[in-house]
């Protein structure tokens, strides 16, 4: 079992990273989906009294979502795994600030808070790969007409950043497959910090895209994407991640 925590320091405002989010999932699901492959969304709907983190939480949006990977996966799990297979069921109840995914939660056990690593992500200065760049998502060259913020530039920009925050992913992975566990285990963390790096990077530098929206526009949002997904998992190419 490997878990992490993720990091990833923002200049944003915590109100302000619940809009930014949501609407960052949305344009970043129409950019892997197409081809037969990609995002698939079954469930988007307010949930009540689910309780969440001690009771602490118990009410938001419920998503149930389908992740159809084929190509988004290593060569040499494609050649083991069943015809069917590589699709990747997520159920989310996200509360926020606080969201939980599949069976996941911040409130670890003493074991699992031992075995946890912490992984800071700097979106500005972390290598990324050279498929995954793009100059208009590159947070050391973009700077918001609408707020002033940005660019990220230098060691620690994030001490000369108001409004910052910090948000934290939980990432736990257990594969129980001899001979292949430790294997995928590091595959999966490994790609979930090049997915956190590359989203936030586009979280930031889409700012002046979803800044002033609402939440009634974004459920809007999400009520379009979901017809774009739908047309675009059945024409087209293969888009986005691809596996190695």
């Amino acid at each position: 079992m490997l878990v992490k925590e993720f990091r990833v320091v923002l200049p944003l405002t915590v109100e302000e990273y619940q809009v930014a989010q949501l609407y960052s999932v949305a344009e970043a699901s129409k950019n892997e989906t197409g081809g037969g492959e990609g995002v698939e969304v079954l469930k988007n709907e307010p949930f009540d009294n689910f309780p969440l983190l001690g009771d602490r939480y118990s009410k938001g949006q419920y998503t149930y979502k389908i992740y159809h990977l084929k190509s988004k996966v290593p060569s040499f799990i494609r050649l083991l795994a069943p015809e069917g297979s590589l699709e990747v069921h997520e159920e989310a109840w996200n509360a926020y600030p606080y969201c939980r995914t599949i069976i996941t939660a911040h409130e670890l056990s003493g074991e699992k808070l031992k075995l946890r690593e912490v992984v800071p992500i700097d979106i500005s200065n972390d290598t990324i790969r050279t498929s995954d760049y793009k100059a208009d998502e590159d947070p050391t060259k973009f700077q918001s007409q609408k707020t002033g913020r940005g660019p990220l530039v230098g060691p620690e920009w994030w001490k000369k950043c108001d409004p910052v925050m910090t948000c934290y992913k939980l990432v736990t992975c257990e594969f129980k497959w001899f001979g292949l566990q430790t294997r995928v285990e590091k595959f999966i963390q490994d790609i979930e910090r090049r997915l956190f790096t590359n989203f936030h990077r586009q979280v930031f530098c889409w700012m002046d895209r979803w800044y002033g929206m609402t939440m009634d526009d974004i459920r809007q949002l999400e009520d379009k994407t979901k017809e774009e997904l739908d047309k675009q998992r059945e024409q087209g190419e293969v888009r986005g991640t691809k596996g190695e």
